[in-house]
């Protein structure tokens, strides 16, 4: 177990306690593109419903190899919790790729591969003794830096009115901000997971522009891919120029947050609990359709 350090706490003070939420979503309504007008903003949500489901099924996997590394007993209820929402999402994510793939969205071969790639990248590998110990330790960094990516655009998934102003589909909206807010919800506790069972700032460090640098390419390779397969005779000029334009009108978060929020994650000081509003996140999640239907 790691050592006291600036950025470990102990949870035994949390009121807060991170649980799996019962949701859901009727996607028979949702057409190809849901966002109105905005075909490549669509598709970067879309990388959504095509990575996420294979990366939270490997980040459960990795916190629950964890817990037997893990004393503190409320920091297992929220890894416990954690797990249980990571698997929500999954599910979820899947249940709108199956509709897209119902409707010509032709996502079920690329979705095979993005499942090798995690497997390959991620996976437990079948290791033993010290270097399983090692790899787990690696892999907890790894998820800590990706979480804090999902915890950002969570937040800015929250905060943003254009969505709404562009008359995005309902259910699609409800996914996603239900999905950001518990993002926001549970941001600290794989930080706090590998604090506690490994707490080096030199993996932290490492591990984290290693998730910057496998998360941008990762994204814009995929939305690349769902342009091509995109069956809609009417989808527009060269991606590119789409994905540029819907950056600088914030219809889709900035590329550039994998860049500029790497100073904040890289101090010794930083811990999650400094990003964005649970306030906000809780707030959404008492009032979401899904959770409330």
């Amino acid at each position: 177990m790691a050592e006291n350090s600036a950025t470990a706490r102990s949870y035994q003070e949390e009121a807060h306690a991170i649980h799996a939420r019962d949701v859901h979503f009727d996607f028979s309504t949702v057409p190809l593109h849901y966002i109105p007008g905005e075909v490549v903003a669509t598709h970067v949500v879309n990388v959504m419903h095509l990575v996420l489901p294979e990366g939270e099924r490997a980040m459960a996997a990795c916190l629950a190899e964890a817990l037997p590394e893990i004393a503190d007993e409320r920091l297992r209820e929220e890894v416990t919790g954690f797990v249980g929402q990571e698997s929500m999402h999954a599910g979820s994510h899947e249940g709108a790729r199956a509709h897209l793939q119902s409707i010509g969205l032709d996502v079920d071969s690329y979705v095979a591969k993005v499942a090798w790639l995690v497997d390959r990248a991620l996976g437990d590998h079948g290791l033993t003794g010290k270097a399983k110990q090692q790899w787990l330790r690696e892999r907890l960094g790894l998820f800590a830096g990706m979480e804090h990516f999902t915890a950002v655009i969570g937040e800015w998934l929250l905060e943003t009115s254009t969505l709404d102003e562009l008359g995005m589909h309902p259910t699609m909206l409800d996914l996603v901000r239900w999905h950001g807010a518990e993002e926001v919800e549970h941001r600290s506790v794989v930080f706090d997971a590998y604090m506690h069972v490994d707490g080096g700032y030199a993996r932290r460090a490492r591990t984290g522009v290693l998730a910057s640098a496998l998360l941008l390419p990762l994204f814009v390779v995929s939305t690349a891919y769902l342009y091509r397969q995109d069956p809609s005779p009417r989808k527009g000029r060269f991606w590119g120029a789409q994905f540029v334009s819907a950056t600088r009108r914030q219809v889709i978060p900035s590329f550039t947050t994998f860049f500029t929020e790497m100073p904040r994650y890289l101090s010794p000081r930083f811990h999650p609990s400094q990003l964005g509003s649970m306030d906000n996140a809780l707030r959404y999640l008492a009032q979401s359709p899904a959770v409330r239907g």
